[in-house]
């Protein structure tokens, strides 16, 4: 369970880092002259990103709440899924604010939108198909 809660801790500033610059964006002047849609993609990339925060955090109220004193077996797993399932919604949060950062340099939506799915995948493709097919290949012990 230690474990556990240092990889949410570890997580957890660079989320927070994250949301903070996304959240001082909006007061940007350029971020007005936006077309709606790509503030509307920020403002969604700032849920997802709040989202990621409450996953990550999960884990360690749940512990402090739920089961104070004590790791069992279900909350060690609760604990590896909450924060399994908050890289999913950060990935979705910084593929969005990658199309808003491309738009805002280079006025092309077709960049935007190739810059969005790059960064998502690259971002899906470490965090989780790298990790299930290293998974799958390892073999079971002797």
């Amino acid at each position: 369970m230690r474990n556990l809660i240092e990889e949410a801790r570890m997580l957890l500033p660079g989320i927070q880092a994250l949301f903070g610059f996304q959240t001082i964006a909006v007061f940007n002047d350029r971020f007005e002259d936006l077309a709606e849609t790509v503030k509307d993609c920020h403002l969604l990339a700032l849920g997802l990103v709040v989202l990621a925060i409450g996953l990550c955090i999960t884990p360690a109220a749940y512990h402090r709440i739920a089961e104070p004193g004590c790791v069992t077996r279900r909350a060690v797993r609760l604990s590896s899924e909450f924060i399994c399932a908050a890289l999913a919604p950060l990935a979705c949060g910084i593929a969005l604010d990658m199309y808003v950062v491309i738009f805002l340099a280079t006025d092309s939506q077709a960049a935007s939108l190739g810059g969005a799915i790059a960064a998502f995948v690259i971002l899906m493709g470490l965090w989780f198909v790298f990790p299930f097919h290293s998974r799958r290949r390892k073999k079971p012990p002797v």
